[in-house]
């Protein structure tokens, strides 16, 4: 009996350390030193949040850069992946779906130029950021639409590249928010 009061006392205890101080602890000092990331790194247009920069929202809208594809439907509450093998016939069909949807949308590319992250989910279905090649195919697109320049879009895209993680982990890639609402701060209420 000894033996049950001290297993339940210890049980207790760290019940209480890592279930309610810890992370107290841990969101405290995520607040205190990284606010922005903390509460989310939300985006506010004319005083209404508009999204988040770290989670992709699907959009159709042709002046506007589009995400990857999500095999979660972008619903942040269930992310994940579709796990589904390379000779899944789900999801050879899935990608050729992607490639019509793409061609679709983006005339004229050649089927050899669109890179696998524009037609492929990412492994949370939520990715925000999608490769400069995936970016680039899109300018045609979005300048035909939005009536800017497509050098001024393939600028956009340069100065809003982030670079491999210390230099030596992942691809250069662009945050789909970020360039969408620096259109829609350059097209201003045009639309």
């Amino acid at each position: 009996m000894v033996n049950f009061w001290r297993a339940l006392r210890f049980t207790i205890v760290f019940a209480v350390l890592l279930g309610f101080v810890y992370p107290l602890c841990v969101t405290g000092i995520g607040n205190l030193l990284f606010p922005y990331q903390a509460q989310g790194s939300m985006v506010t247009w004319r005083g209404r949040i508009v999204g988040s920069e770290l989670i992709a929202q699907m959009t159709t809208v042709p002046w506007l850069f589009h995400p990857r594809p999500s095999a979660v439907n972008y619903a942040a509450n269930n992310s994940g992946g579709s796990n589904l093998g390379p000779t899944n016939p789900a999801l050879i069909a899935e990608i050729h779906h992607n490639l019509q949807v793409v061609e679709r949308q983006n005339p004229g590319i050649a089927v050899s130029q669109i890179p696998t992250d524009m037609v492929e989910s990412s492994a949370s279905g939520l990715d925000p950021d999608i490769s400069l090649q995936d970016a680039f195919l899109q300018v045609p697109r979005i300048a035909r639409a939005s009536g800017l320049s497509p050098i001024y879009l393939r600028q956009l895209i340069t100065n809003s590249t982030t670079g491999r993680t210390l230099g030596i982990w992942g691809e250069p890639m662009v945050n789909v928010m970020q360039l969408n609402m620096a259109i829609v701060k350059q097209i201003g209420t045009r639309r």
